[in-house]
């Protein structure tokens, strides 16, 4: 019966659910809203201190709405997807200057601001309100499909819509809110992807997946595919005072909106760029050890060009495109993950009085 799987859950999370996670505090539409973004792929012990910083620095909508993107992917560098934080920033402005700051209270027009599709949609209103709306979040498809042993992959159609419907169905009208967490809780705590604790599972009595002991089979995978691979060289032009020449990543596309190492496809063009961007040829070229960085849908190889600029910092000749990066006063800007792992080891080296031998292997998102 629903009632009994929901009332499990609930007494369950009664005694064992998180009940103390930064965004738990003051749950305002708000607050949800920005966690639940940054929790989309993420684990929430990543998330909590991107969480606590976001909202030190932008307490409101408002304060959302009016701050500069760039501070807004400053923020967010390392928490990777940023089109998260892109949408988060456009979703911010609408709300703050069509809406007067309130957020909608039904699914479908929580659902029209960028970035928000009905799991996050679900979880603002339950969370933040106590309505009730359900959720189908990664933990949530996963308690449920080996729940009911639902076969196939969630992004299928079929799939995805038969786990919406066991969501509708039990989802309580009555403590929704404790629930939905309740819910989340108990798929990244419990029946988590590996090794699931079923002995503490407020519903393994009722588990189809534990009485086959096939837990590992659900929710079904992915159809794998072989990732084609791409390359790139990145042109890492440092100036005389050592400061290091990076250009805004066009709005749409991989990295948008980000500052990112000049991209060219061979060392001559990079000294070709260098006289074009800087008025000036670089006095050394070096080649650096190739490193991959993983999307979701290739890989991406990346050879980093290092070009010796001397004399002082030059202008640049294309406005707000360019900046010169400062390793040791660095500005709030927001950086692809390769570019500020890469700016680091440069000013690591910097430091330490040494060159920089090799690029760093990156983490498999973006």
């Amino acid at each position: 019966m629903p009632q009994d799987f929901a009332q499990n859950v609930l007494n369950w999370f009664d005694h064992h659910g998180r009940k103390d996670l930064p965004w738990q505090q003051n749950p305002t539409p708000y607050r949800v809203w920005v966690s639940e973004i940054m929790l989309q792929q993420t684990q929430v012990k990543t998330v909590i201190p991107y969480f606590e910083r976001f909202m030190d620095a932008f307490p409101t909508v408002e304060a959302l709405a009016n701050a500069p993107q760039d501070e807004v992917l400053h923020l967010w560098t390392g928490l990777g997807y940023y089109a998260r934080a892109r949408n988060l920033h456009k979703a911010a402005q609408r709300v703050a200057g069509e809406l007067a700051g309130q957020f909608p209270e039904d699914i479908e027009a929580l659902c029209a601001l960028p970035g928000i599709g009905r799991s996050t949609a679900g979880a603002i209103l339950s969370l933040a309100t106590g309505a009730r709306a359900s959720i189908l979040d990664g933990n949530v498809k996963r308690v449920l499909a080996r729940y009911h042993r639902v076969d196939g992959w969630p992004g299928q159609s079929a799939v995805h819509k038969r786990l919406w419907q066991i969501a509708d169905d039990y989802t309580p009208t009555e403590r929704c809110a404790e629930y939905t967490q309740a819910m989340m809780d108990l798929g990244a705590t419990v029946c988590t992807r590996a090794q699931p604790a079923c002995e503490r599972c407020p519903l393994a009595a009722g588990c189809g997946a534990l009485k086959a002991g096939d837990q590992a089979a659900y929710p079904g995978k992915k159809p794998r595919k072989t990732l084609p691979v791409k390359s790139t060289l990145f042109l890492v032009a440092r100036s005389g005072q050592g400061e290091i020449l990076l250009e805004k990543r066009p709005a749409q596309g991989i990295w948008g909106g980000l500052w990112c190492f000049p991209e060219v496809t061979d060392v001559e063009a990079g000294r070709q760029h260098c006289l074009d961007i800087c008025g000036a040829a670089p006095a050394g070229l070096a080649v650096l050890e190739r490193f991959r960085h993983t999307f979701s849908h290739y890989h991406l190889d990346i050879t980093p060009v290092v070009a010796e600029l001397d004399g002082a910092t030059l202008a640049v000749m294309e406005g707000d495109r360019q900046l010169w990066y400062n390793l040791r006063q660095p500005p709030r800007v927001g950086l692809a993950a390769p570019v500020a792992a890469l700016l680091a080891q440069l000013g690591d080296a910097e430091g330490a009085g040494d060159e920089l031998a090799s690029a760093p292997h990156q983490p498999d998102k973006e």
